[in-house]
């Protein structure tokens, strides 16, 4: 038994089923002789991009896991661990090392040092005594604080000689959940129920805690309504009488209405990073900020309460607090906030109703996505969007209806992240509908991993809107667009597919997407990989208010 065989057996004690990868890297043959499962991707940033779908579709309990080779391997994986990190995700990545000897010496690239910047914990193996010591502190970093990707890398010379005992005695580690003081909990509830227009904003915290109910339970007994992040869509239904919508930099605009209006905010399980992808928070409210990492207090915004602790502890000892403070069933009948809300939206929806139910050909993006709301089963589906106009498309308008019903992600904003995410989450939820929303710049980067889901047996769907140029691009670059046409594309995109054994749709018409999208279910429960394409025209407006958050 060697190194590589020793790594095999503690990622099968941490329960550990499947593992992608891209070689050549001696732990696929290491891990494939224990049964887990090894799938190889056609490029090392889809195989990242997968093992993060994994791991937010399993909310922590379960982490994507990522080999590589040294060397080009290391460096190609960049991106991918980059993006993690930008979203928070827990993901372990088992980079190959040049080799204790030369490590060091460049051009050798080293993981540990170059991959620092990007990941909680990025450490490697140097001798056998180190190989499971080493695995436990990675696991144990996965499972505290604030997620986020941990690398450990494998140096080849040391992993090559034989380990006498294997992984004797490792096992694996627990999560360490910590809870706020009673007294700073009581102070950010007493703020919360004096308020005259408070809000909440939840972040993936509240996913990654499983504490979807108990925010629910505190926003009707308090009458507060609820904002997500991007991250966090799904994490409080979008069509309950208090959901506000997702803070995209488009968002519905109740969202906007509220940041603007409240007078105290409380974030929940999140790290309330400013963003280019978000919306910032005006100034002048009372804050109130719930995290499981005390360096994101204070970070971006001044902070009036910091509460530090898991999103589910914190949630369970704020409403307590609030049952002691106005009873048991507390505001519950009082249901101003949420027939205020419910105005706001239906002018809102009226505004943008002809895009939603427009006949235009090309088809408009927006009706694609009021397409995808009404012929989805939502809470046996989950869904994402690509970076670019797909999000700003997507994000107001797709109602989720259920935890980890969607992916929201954007802080960094890869093209293409789509596919590979929904192979990784349909691989977590197999019994589910999976979907990315892609434009066709974005089905251009990872396109070749429709081929690996059809090699794999990963059914998802891929709905592209091809609309043959960069969306919104001839704003920001006239000169280059007009005269070179430097932003536009072409290309039959279903083709490609179906070239690379996929089942792929061709839609013309508006009339003709919520067929497709039916027609793509019952393919995807047959086993097939699909990808439809619809022909649409740009359309480069946006749920943005930015006048409702000036004082």
């Amino acid at each position: 038994m060697n190194g590589f065989d020793v790594v095999a057996q503690c990622l099968k004690a941490e329960g550990v089923t499947w593992m992608p990868c891209f070689p050549a890297s001696p732990l696929i043959e290491a891990v494939a002789k224990i049964g887990i499962r090894p799938i190889v991707f056609r490029q090392e940033r889809g195989g990242i991009n997968a093992a993060d779908g994994y791991s937010r579709q399993s909310g922590g309990k379960q982490f994507g896991v990522f080999a590589s080779q040294a060397g080009p391997g290391v460096e190609n994986s960049f991106g991918g661990i980059a993006q993690a990190w930008g979203d928070s995700v827990p993901i372990l990545y088992l980079p190959g090392g040049s080799g204790t000897n030369k490590y060091d010496i460049a051009p050798n690239f080293s993981a540990t040092k170059n991959y620092a910047g990007i990941s909680k914990l990025a450490i490697s193996i140097d001798s056998t005594a180190a190989i499971t010591k080493q695995m436990r502190r990675a696991y144990h970093a996965l499972r505290q604080g604030r997620p986020g990707p941990v690398v450990v890398e494998m140096h080849g010379d040391v992993m090559a000689q034989e380990v006498p005992g294997g992984a004797e005695g490792y096992t694996p580690s627990s999560a360490m959940k910590t809870a706020p003081s009673r007294s700073d909990v009581k102070d950010a509830v007493a703020a919360l129920l004096k308020a005259s227009t408070p809000v909440l904003w939840a972040g993936q915290g509240v996913l990654y805690a499983d504490a979807c109910n108990e925010l629910r339970e505190f926003a009707e007994l308090t009458q507060i309504p609820v904002m997500t992040t991007m991250q966090a869509k799904s994490a409080f239904p979008d069509d309950h009488p208090l959901a506000l919508g997702s803070v995209n930099r488009t968002a519905p605009k109740a969202v906007w209405k509220w940041l603007g209006d409240a007078d105290t905010f409380a974030a929940i399980g999140s790290g309330l990073t400013i963003t280019n992808y978000g919306i910032p928070i005006p100034d002048g409210k009372f804050m109130i900020h719930s995290t499981a990492s005390a360096e994101d207090i204070n970070k971006d915004y001044n902070i009036d309460i910091g509460l530090v602790g898991d999103a589910k502890l914190t949630l369970e000892m704020m409403i307590d607090e609030a049952k002691a403070t106005i009873g048991e069933n507390g505001r519950r009948g009082d249901t101003a906030t949420a027939n205020l809300i419910a105005g706001v939206k239906a002018e809102w929806l009226e505004e943008w109703k002809p895009l939603l139910t427009s006949d235009e050909v090309p088809v408009n993006p927006y009706r694609v996505v009021n397409e995808i709301n009404k012929v989805v089963d939502h809470e046996n589906s989950v869904i994402t969007h690509d970076a670019g106009n797909p999000r700003d498309q997507m994000m107001p308008f797709y109602r989720a209806t259920t935890p980890f019903g969607y992916i929201g992600w954007g802080k960094t904003t890869h093209l293409g992240y789509g596919i590979p995410l929904m192979m990784g989450a349909k691989m977590a939820n197999p019994e589910k509908f999976c979907m990315n929303l892609m434009g066709d710049l974005a089905f251009g980067h990872t396109a070749m991993e429709i081929e690996t889901a059809v090699r794999a047996g990963i059914p998802i769907t891929s709905l592209i809107i091809n609309n043959l140029t960069m969306g919104g691009y001839d704003k920001s670059m006239p000169t280059a667009m007009e005269r070179y046409g430097a932003g536009n594309q072409s290309g039959d995109y279903a083709g490609v597919a179906r070239a690379l054994g996929a089942k792929a749709i061709n839609v013309e018409e508006a009339a003709g997407v919520a067929p497709a999208i039916k027609e793509a279910q019952e393919a995807n429960k047959n086993g097939e990989v699909v990808v439809i394409e619809v022909r649409t025209r740009q359309d480069t407006r946006f749920s943005a208010y930015p006048e409702l958050l000036a004082p």
